[in-house]
């Protein structure tokens, strides 16, 4: 491992951007809530780089990533399209700089594997935003199977369900393969949803099967290519079954990110859009358990930032997982952080599901065999 990677010590990170989207808006405010100095910004034009730096507070502006290089600071926050995060996570890698890339990590199992290893070899911090992970009940989710509560789990239903694609009129640059990759729905929240099932319960998928679905061939004039909704059935590494159902084309679901888990003892239910609270079932009665930091599991508590009855929400859950990388920046060690092995591993499985809905059949989705 090198060792010429920018000593930030327990000063104020230093963070730039690349890309000026919707999503950094997003990085820009978990990094400011960090306390970060936000530093450099870099977009697809001079002009939209302007607008961008202008609109969320950072301090210069740089034609491209070789221009923001020269002084971006302490961590990168890569938020462009996907076809270009492998790229450019490569070049911020290779200058020394921690990065947080937005996901998919990469658009090919090989570029994946290939930033994981120069991640590695670089000896920098390398992080993908799972940031479902830093719901607080999540991580209580978490923390109660681990304990056992729930029992040997037995069967899994989940889904991702968004309506932002519904009419065929609807169009956006992750329709175009070129830009969005071979997967759209899978790769853009399929990941997400497999992340969290592979995090709250503990388990690896081990094998699955897809069926994919594109209803419209063209949107906004151009070829779609990609898929509209997927649906899986899968196996954990415990014998564990079920369904997972990724949808850009459900009417009425805005961000319906659920995960169910039945065990002989016990279920246990997270939906996204009720991030403040679980449902724990039971056969004599179910109910519904609050977020409350003083009865939480060890742990869980500093997922916390305000009191019980002060709704936490997305744009929390991802200032924790900044707060976290940059933590890791420092040298401190942060539980659950996503790293760019995570961000493998979804990459895997994508091809994994797109292989297993073109031939019909059961992939292998242990480590090194997708």
């Amino acid at each position: 491992m090198t060792t010429d990677v920018t000593d930030t010590g327990v000063g104020t990170i230093r963070s730039s951007f690349l890309g000026g989207g919707f999503m950094a808006r997003v990085h820009t405010r978990a990094a400011r809530a960090a306390g970060a100095s936000l530093e450099v910004l870099a977009s697809s034009s001079a002009m939209s780089a302007q607008q961008a730096a202008s609109a969320l507070g950072v301090e210069r502006v740089a034609d491209d990533v070789t221009e923001l290089l020269t002084d971006a600071g302490d961590v990168v926050h890569i938020c462009t399209p996907n076809a270009t995060h492998a790229d450019l996570s490569r070049q911020v890698i290779a200058a020394g700089r921690h990065v947080i890339c937005e996901k998919p990590l990469a658009t090919t199992l090989t570029d994946a594997r290939e930033l994981v290893d120069a991640a590695r070899h670089r000896g920098v911090v390398a992080a993908v935003p799972f940031v479902y992970r830093y719901h607080p009940m999540v991580r209580e989710a978490r923390a109660r199977v681990a304990a056992g509560e729930i029992g040997a789990l037995v069967t899994i239903d989940c889904g991702y369900l968004q309506d932002w694609m519904l009419s065929p009129e609807d169009d956006d640059w992750r329709a175009i393969s070129a830009d969005g990759g071979p997967s759209r729905a899978f790769a853009d929240i399929g990941s997400h949803l497999c992340d969290l099932l592979e995090f709250v319960s503990g388990e690896r998928i081990v094998r699955l099967t897809a069926r994919t679905r594109r209803v419209y061939d063209e949107r906004g004039g151009h070829a779609v290519a990609n898929e509209d909704a997927v649906a899986i059935l899968a196996e954990l590494a415990s014998g564990a079954i079920g369904t997972l159902l990724i949808s850009q084309m459900a009417a009425g679901r805005k961000n319906a990110l659920t995960l169910e888990l039945h065990g002989t003892r016990q279920s246990i239910r997270f939906d996204q859009e009720r991030p403040e609270e679980l449902w724990i079932g039971q056969r004599e009665g179910s109910r519904q358990l609050l977020r409350d930091p003083q009865a939480a599991h060890p742990g869980v508590a500093r997922f916390s930032r305000v009191p019980a009855g002060h709704a936490q929400g997305y744009q929390d859950a991802f200032n924790s997982f900044v707060a976290d990388v940059y933590e890791a920046i420092r040298g401190g060690h942060a539980d659950g952080l996503p790293t760019f092995a995570d961000g493998l591993r979804a990459v895997a499985l994508t091809e994994a599901v797109l292989r297993a809905a073109d031939e019909q059949c059961w992939v292998d989705t242990t480590p090194g065999a997708a």
